[in-house]
């Protein structure tokens, strides 16, 4: 275990958990998770959609203390609440170092984040924060990258779920730069992804999620790697196999 991270374990208390079959616990993660020690500055959740990965990087953030739908500790707005109760049934093992800064970036609500933004830069300066420009004024992948590049100051936690919703390969890359920026910076970060080239973070866990098991595996073990590199290098015979 790495003991200067700021998160270093979730544990589920399942003996807490009364309806097993009913949502969010019926979820493959819920149902493989116990004990999970972390032990680096970056770590990934990694599986198949309905899984469950969103929804327990979800219910870390909201334990520690942010916004259900994502912001720093200071937002608590709150636009439509479907977030799920796992956040009180984990228990956080954290460091004894308090990160200075910390954001949970969703990317299916970012656009309520960027509202309150605006709204909250009406009342006392808050978009210089953020690049200086309204994030409504940007594209998705622009905003993004300015909230990364801008608000993000280092000695931070940053939780992110499926950041290259909105980004292109070459800003995927981008972000990675910046990850190893924050990282040197006394940052962790918790990042849920189906990017293979997110993935490729030097050193990072990356946790795998199926029906049956969750698994640390390296990142050429892991499907998006395989697949990935398959398809790039028999493109016309696998393009070939799946449209005949």
């Amino acid at each position: 275990m790495n003991t200067d991270l700021y998160i270093r374990g979730i544990y589920l208390n399942k003996n807490r958990i009364e309806k097993s079959e009913e949502y969010p616990f019926c979820l493959p993660i819920v149902r493989q998770l116990d004990r999970l020690e972390l032990g680096s500055r970056v770590t990934f959740f990694v599986g198949e959609n309905g899984t469950g990965k969103s929804t327990l990087l979800e219910a870390i953030a909201v334990n520690y203390g942010f916004n259900p739908e994502g912001g720093s500790k200071n937002f608590n707005f709150s636009t439509c609440a479907s977030h799920s109760d796992l956040h009180q049934y984990i228990t956080l093992s954290k460091g004894a170092r308090k990160p200075k800064d910390g954001y949970f970036l969703r990317a299916e609500s970012f656009y309520n984040v960027a509202t309150e933004i605006d709204e909250l830069d009406k009342i006392a300066p808050l978009v210089q924060s953020y690049g200086g420009k309204s994030l409504h004024k940007q594209s998705h992948g622009e905003s993004f990258m300015s909230l990364i590049l801008n608000r993000f100051y280092g000695n931070g936690l940053y939780l992110l779920d499926e950041p290259e919703a909105a980004l292109s390969p070459l800003r995927q890359l981008a972000l990675l730069s910046s990850i190893n920026d924050l990282v040197k910076a006394n940052s962790q970060f918790i990042i849920a992804t189906h990017s293979p080239i997110l993935l490729a973070f030097p050193g990072a866990e990356i946790y795998v999620l199926n029906e049956n098991a969750l698994i640390q595996k390296k990142y050429e073990e892991t499907e998006h790697y395989i697949l990935t590199r398959q398809f790039l290098n028999n493109t016309e015979r696998m393009l070939k196999e799946l449209m005949d």
